[in-house]
Parts: structure tokens; sequence; C-alpha cells
């Protein structure tokens, strides 16, 4: 396993009108990869209070989602990454939440432009994500 510093966090939110990216103020944060057989990371980041009604939202919804993340340093290239929120604990003034999934080999401008792509082609919703996943497993599977 790798241990990496995270630097800055954002959440990327399918819309009806699109996408927004929503940044999250950190307090600390760590990302794992975990070198396992599923390529699997596991990201820690520590927030503030006045962020858990918004994370307690992504956990009830269970759907699979966008981070983008800086890792070590504010001037390295973000990376992506198609997680699930696992869980929320509280820790002193604020509390950790702790995300599992795959990073996106794809620098931000080809992710943003599979999505236009998709969304020019009519998909919409939970068929947007299923074809956004679809993509990623392909090009995972050329690697």
């Amino acid at each position: 396993m790798k241990t990496f510093k995270l630097i800055k966090l954002n959440v990327v939110h399918e819309l009806e009108e699109g996408f927004e990216k929503k940044t999250i103020p950190l307090i600390d944060g760590l990302i794992i990869n975990k070198e396992d057989e599923q390529n699997q990371w596991l990201i820690e980041a520590y927030v503030g209070a006045q962020q858990l009604d918004y994370f307690k939202g992504l956990q009830e919804d269970g759907e699979e989602f966008v981070l983008e993340a800086k890792i070590s340093k504010s001037s390295n290239q973000p990376a992506y990454f198609l997680v699930k929120l696992l869980t929320l604990n509280e820790i002193g003034e604020g509390f950790n939440v702790l995300f599992m999934g795959t990073i996106l080999d794809y620098k931000k401008e080809q992710v943003e432009q599979l999505l236009q792509n998709l969304i020019e082609e009519g998909y919409q919703g939970d068929e947007l994500l299923e074809k956004f996943k679809q993509h990623v497993e392909d090009s995972e599977t050329k690697v």
C-alpha cells in the first residue's frame, strides 16, 4: 500500500443541466492506494462539522460519484476517482469521511469531454452514470 497526502478535494455532482463541482474545505486528508487486484483506493477526508449534512445526503443516496483530488502538493494535476461513500465518523470538532473507489486514468479534459459527449448523445440521470461507468470499465480493460 502507498499513502499520499490529500491536498484538495472536489465532489463532482450531476445536475439536470450538466455537472457541478463542489469544493470541500479540508482540515486534513489521506489517500491510500491499496494496490489490490481491484485497483481500489481509500480516501479519507477530515472536514468541519458544517459539512455533515452534505455528506449525510451523499451517503443516503448510496450512488457512486466522481471525486477530483489533488495529491501531495497543490501544483500537481488532479486525479479523478469513481467512489462510494463508506462511512462518516465524528472526531472532535469535525468528522472524517471515508470513500472507496477506483482511479480514473483520464486527464480532466478527457473526463469532461466524455461527459459532454454522453450528454450530447442524450444520456441523463442513471443512464448517463451507467454509460459513463461502461466507458471507464472499457478503457481499463484496454490498458
